[in-house]
């Protein structure tokens, strides 16, 4: 067992025991692991799947110290304006402290669901001092892997509450879902719905429990119907706001849990001859170049996604020199950007 952060995981199967499951040797497995072209084809799927199956982390030759100026960035994804800011965030930082960033776009997974080992193979083999993950999921055992091996790591935005011990920077989630209610609130609406993102995340709770409070706090009645889950999709997003509108006392105003999913609300009010804001108002989360560009220009949350990035690199340089940040918890402050998108409640006819 290897203790994470205060916490006891397995530290995964041996070699040989990946061996034994796959019928062949070690030396066999060793070559598949380590990439050798001289193993035949069906032999390689059978270890491969084995080392899939059993959850198998290469054990490294490490030596953080042969490359003390790389570190890694693991992204989500590489398509989106979300990964474009937390890039720049880094790179600024990076230039700044004299690294250089080597980016992965995203921790693949297989089609049996199990992470897919390349990223931490790569890892290995290009001797990274230290790691910044944006938006991942972590499983237990390549936390343990990467507690072993003494290699430094900083989670951005985090999806799930981290291991305890764990040093991550997000944003001011809760207070930004409270601001953006009680913009909504002071503009005289009291049939605020929520679009969220996905229900188990960080950030989707963090942010509707700022919404109910703002509700709270305002003596307004939170009504579970007007509360709608859509996993950050914009498609998804759109049939949410389809179900609100098809309610029997519809929202006059709802505020979207990313201005993705907002492009998403946009769509479905389109759908329906509605328009923003006479019809509805809208507030977004996130002020990603997309809000600007919408007509009518979107009111959102601004999180710092530049800022949270680039304060992750300079607490992970601080944690490859050996000092340990007081806090394992960073949060950097959201703030409301008012656009054309909200005004006071009209009426609402569907």
């Amino acid at each position: 067992m290897v203790r994470t952060g205060g916490a006891s995981v397995a530290a995964g199967p041996t070699l040989a025991v990946v061996a034994r499951e796959a019928g062949v040797s070690v030396p066999t497995a060793s070559k598949v692991v380590n990439g050798r072209e001289d193993v035949a084809p069906e032999t390689r799927r059978r270890v491969t799947e084995a080392l899939d199956r059993l959850g198998y982390v290469r054990r490294p030759r490490f030596d953080a110290a042969k490359t003390p100026g790389l570190v890694d960035l693991v992204v989500h994804s590489l398509d989106t304006s979300w990964s474009g800011a937390v890039l720049h965030g880094v790179e600024e930082a990076a230039h700044d402290a004299g690294l250089e960033v080597v980016v992965s776009a995203g921790l693949n997974r297989t089609r049996g669901g199990r992470p897919e080992r390349g990223w931490l193979d790569k890892l290995t083999t290009r001797g990274s001092s230290g790691v910044l993950f944006n938006l991942a999921e972590l499983t237990a055992s390549q936390y343990a892997w990467l507690e072993q091996h003494r290699i430094p790591f900083v989670m951005i935005d985090p999806v799930l509450e981290p291991p305890p011990g764990v040093v991550s920077v997000g944003a001011a989630n809760w207070h930004g879902g409270v601001t953006a209610t009680e913009h909504l609130l002071a503009l005289g609406h009291e049939r605020i719905a929520v679009v969220a993102g996905h229900q188990r995340k960080m950030c989707s709770t963090a942010r509707v429990a700022g919404y109910r409070s703002a509700l709270a706090s305002a003596g307004v009645r939170h009504r579970p119907e007007y509360v709608r889950h859509a996993g950050f999709d914009e498609g998804v997003a759109r049939r949410r706001m389809l179900e609100l509108l098809d309610l029997p006392e519809p929202p006059t105003a709802v505020f979207v849990c990313s201005d993705r999913m907002a492009l998403g609300v946009y769509e479905a009010l389109a759908e329906r001859g509605l328009s923003v804001p006479d019809d509805l108002s809208v507030v977004g989360f996130d002020d990603l170049p997309e809000a600007r560009w919408i007509a009518p220009a979107l009111t959102t949350v601004r999180q710092p996604l530049s800022e949270m990035a680039a304060t992750a690199l300079r607490l992970l340089v601080r944690m490859m020199d050996g000092d340990r940040p007081e806090s394992t918890r960073t949060e950097l402050s959201t703030r409301l950007v008012q656009r054309s998108s909200t005004a006071g409640p009209r009426g609402l006819s569907c």
